[in-house]
């Protein structure tokens, strides 16, 4: 009895270390073909399932964007919720059911890709890759 009581212990001892091992991916430095950026960087929370995008245009880029849409700020944050599939990391599809986009990014690489879905027709196009990625695995 001494023997599955102790079992029972160690169990709940270590259950919820195990919880709190997190995979984060920061890619940064990344470039873009349409526009210029004095920073753009992804987080890629593998534990939170968040990926988190910052970037602060150059000025020709914001004030190009400003021209047409006045909200448009010079520095943005952005949060979407990931999931993985098949060793992709995709983005949770943002649009309607017959025309979609999801940004898809692959373990281990540097390019950042677009996925547009139209009438479930796929299409995948580059819109980025960074020249650094640091991996973090870190228990808590």
């Amino acid at each position: 009895m001494k023997k599955i009581k102790f079992l029972i212990f160690l169990i709940f001892i270590f259950l919820p270390f195990q919880a709190l091992k997190s995979e984060i991916i920061i890619m940064s430095a990344c470039d873009d073909k349409q526009d210029e950026f004095l920073k753009n960087e992804y987080i890629l929370n593998l534990n939170e399932l968040i990926m988190t995008r910052n970037y602060v245009y150059k000025e020709k880029t914001y004030q190009k964007y400003r021209l047409t849409d006045l909200s448009v700020k010079k520095s943005n944050t952005y949060v979407r919720n990931i999931y993985e599939e098949n060793g992709k990391i995709l983005t949770h599809k943002h649009g309607y059911p017959q025309f979609y986009t999801q940004i898809l990014f692959e373990k281990g690489k540097q390019e950042v890709y677009m996925k547009t879905v139209l009438n479930d027709e796929e299409g995948i196009s580059k819109i980025s890759t960074c020249k650094k990625i640091e991996k973090f695995d870190s228990e808590s």
